[in-house]
């Protein structure tokens, strides 16, 4: 075709290449704007393509089986047009600027600038019309290859999906060679790049360890060292979702309680902190220090408590990391924060005690009646479990790595949490379950949760 248009005369030249030019815009600013049609379409946008008797929706949800092919499709259809954008472009500036043009320009930037005059007229002139060139044609391609049509595709998604169905079809058969290329070649990069860091975490992470076993197993009552060491190391990837109290198990105040009621509940409770809601748990409004209390033990149930509530409350989400906690605390001079789900809504609650024992274990004093975690140890391969006990509690008492459920948790970070996300429904009685080298057994169930779980650990070969 560039061919053909230098052949021709000049004035048709130019007509052409203009007509060539837009119709290429046009292309361009199709494609640009399908990438955001497609891969922003929602479940809701889908469901009701997937509704619809229509070809053209069908075509869309087809597309959308092979994302990886289709975006490839869609860059390379791209480049090709841009391709052809500068060269009509070119053409067209051609045109429009002769070469006759620029040497009058340059000329009077050499009258204009002195230091312009040690160099040639044509070297001046290049520049003027590259310069030209490249901004003419990079704000073109911008402003209507990229900007407009991205912004259009945004507010009218599955209009643009439905329109570009059958050129992106024909395009992803047409570069069906090129996009499988592609495609291959970014799976393999992917797997080099994940195999090479997950093979340096990976190993690094055993060196330390064995440096830390190494190091100190040598010395007389080194276990609990050893332990704590190994602990610090893995501190920074717990989340606070593994180390909260669950909501159902928080002890909270209501704000409307009179004084006789708060002061029972402290009394059964036996804690040093309340968080205090209005309503209920989602809207909690303060904590209260139970020895802001000690100046008014004998206060009428009329005393309006509610007047020593503190409402500097921390509010974490259910995915920080118990270390950036840890500044929290030290910076806010809190002891205790409330844990929130990605709705706004109370998940529980997470002190300071909690992420301390994640470095040094179990912490009682002479207040605790009986210990955080309530477990039977029957022999040292079968334990018993309240179904609320968190996974990294379970393995610190088993004695295993703080990581062996990962693989099989999945959201989940309690036993009785576990136990469901792999069976996918509440269990019966005596239901067992055998993952990963351990066997899973329901002891106890209520209407709404798991109370007790049996944990048995599988020796070798044992299924």
């Amino acid at each position: 075709m560039l061919d053909f248009l230098l052949w021709i005369s000049p004035q048709w030249q130019i007509s052409l290449s203009i007509v060539g030019l837009l119709v290429m815009l046009v292309c361009s600013a199709l494609v640009s704007g399908s990438e955001i049609a497609y891969f922003s379409l929602s479940p809701n946008d889908l469901e009701r393509l997937e509704q619809e008797e229509q070809s053209n929706s069908r075509r869309v949800l087809w597309l959308l089986t092979q994302p990886e092919k289709l975006l490839a499709t869609i860059l390379i259809s791209n480049n090709f047009i841009n391709i052809a954008i500068v060269l009509l472009a070119e053409i067209v500036i051609r045109q429009i600027i002769p070469e006759e043009s620029t040497l009058i320009w340059a000329a009077s930037l050499q009258e204009s600038f002195a230091f312009l005059q040690s160099y040639q007229a044509e070297s001046i002139g290049t520049v003027v019309y590259f310069s030209i060139t490249v901004i003419g044609i990079t704000a073109m391609l911008v402003l209507f290859g990229e900007v407009t049509p991205k912004v259009y595709a945004t507010l009218n998604s599955i209009r643009l999906a439905r329109i570009m169905s059958f050129a992106l079809s024909l395009l992803m058969q047409v570069f069906a060679g090129l996009s499988n290329l592609l495609v291959n070649w970014s799976h393999w990069m992917e797997k080099r790049l994940a195999s090479k860091q997950s093979s340096v975490g990976l190993t690094s992470k055993q060196e330390i360890d064995e440096a830390i076993e190494l190091t100190v197993s040598q010395e007389e009552d080194s276990e609990q060292d050893l332990d704590i060491l190994k602990r610090i190391i893995k501190f920074p990837e717990v989340s606070v979702r593994q180390v909260m109290q669950a909501r159902v198990d928080v002890i909270g105040l209501n704000d409307s309680a009179d004084y006789a009621e708060v002061l029972a509940t402290i009394k059964d409770a036996g804690y040093s902190r309340f968080p205090v809601y209005e309503k209920d748990a989602d809207n909690v409004i303060g904590i209260l220090y139970v020895k802001d209390l000690l100046m008014h033990r004998y206060e009428a149930a009329e005393f309006n408590w509610q007047d020593l509530i503190r409402t500097n409350v921390l509010f974490i989400p259910e995915s920080k990391k118990i270390n950036d906690l840890l500044n929290d605390f030290q910076r806010e001079r809190l002891h205790m924060a409330v844990v929130v789900d990605e709705y706004g809504g109370t998940s529980g609650i997470v002190t300071l005690e909690d992420v301390l024992e994640e470095i040094i274990g179990e912490i009682q004093d002479e207040f605790d009646d009986e210990p955080d975690v309530v477990y039977q140890k029957i022999d040292d391969l079968n334990y018993v479990f309240e179904g609320k006990t968190l996974l990294n509690d379970v393995c610190r008492i088993i004695g295993i790595d703080t990581d062996s459920f990962d693989t099989i948790k999945g959201e989940s970070e309690s036993l009785g949490g576990l136990f469901l996300e792999r069976l996918g429904r509440m269990p019966k009685k005596d239901r067992e379950m055998l993952l990963e080298g351990f066997r899973f057994k329901v002891l106890e169930i209520s209407q709404r949760r798991i109370e007790r779980i049996l944990i048995t650990l599988l020796r070798t070969g044992e299924d």
